[in-house]
């Protein structure tokens, strides 16, 4: 490192089941690390359509496993989950750019926060216009406002440029974590990510 802040780069889906764990521990984590954040959301389904994957079908043993891995780390965090939630989210693309313009806000974890909420508390998944309404007046958001600029053509171009700069990276999944051109894959390689950026591996 060249003594300057380090910075982790969140890369996030919002129908990234996951993601809801790193929504509530990434931000404090940075900060204890002393490191900066970069919040990227991304259309991930569309890296899977291009590969032909359908991730964790219904009842498989491995959707099970994320289910229950899921309530373990969450009840760590304190949090409270009506599990398996609502599985897979409807219109994550929208939903997506809805998180780039909170972002660039500067409430995108606030409102990652939010959304979360809505689907894995109150069963409502990203993408449903229900969710989308609760999750943007929790946060006292103008809803019609903030839908005529996530479906604005320079923001929905901005996103498919940041998938496809994901693609790019070698980001295959969600949450990932950039530093530099260093990638880490889940919510349970944060804490990695974060020394990396620290430079503690170097």
């Amino acid at each position: 490192m060249d003594g300057g802040e380090a910075t982790l780069e969140f890369w996030f889906s919002t129908g990234s089941t996951h993601s809801y764990l790193t929504a509530y521990r990434i931000g404090p984590a940075a900060a204890e690390a002393g490191v900066a954040l970069s919040l990227q959301p991304f259309n991930l389904c569309a890296l899977f359509r291009a590969d032909g994957y359908r991730p964790f079908p219904e009842n498989a043993p491995r959707t099970l496993h994320m289910w229950r891995d899921i309530a373990r780390r969450a009840a760590l965090l304190g949090l409270s989950p009506r599990l398996p939630a609502p599985y897979p989210a409807p219109d994550v693309p929208m939903t997506n750019s809805i998180a780039q313009v909170m972002v660039r806000r500067g409430r995108g974890l606030e409102w990652l926060r939010s959304s979360f909420r809505e689907w894995f508390e109150n069963g409502l998944p990203p993408g449903t216009e229900a969710a989308t309404r609760n999750s943007l007046l929790a946060l006292d958001e103008d809803v019609n406002a903030v839908l005529t600029d996530a479906n604005a053509m320079s923001n929905v171009l901005a996103l498919e440029a940041a998938t496809r700069r994901a693609r790019k990276l070698g980001i295959f999944g969600a949450p990932s974590f950039l530093v530099g051109d260093e990638v880490f894959w889940g919510d349970d390689r944060l804490e990695d990510a974060l020394a990396w950026a620290k430079g503690a591996w170097l």
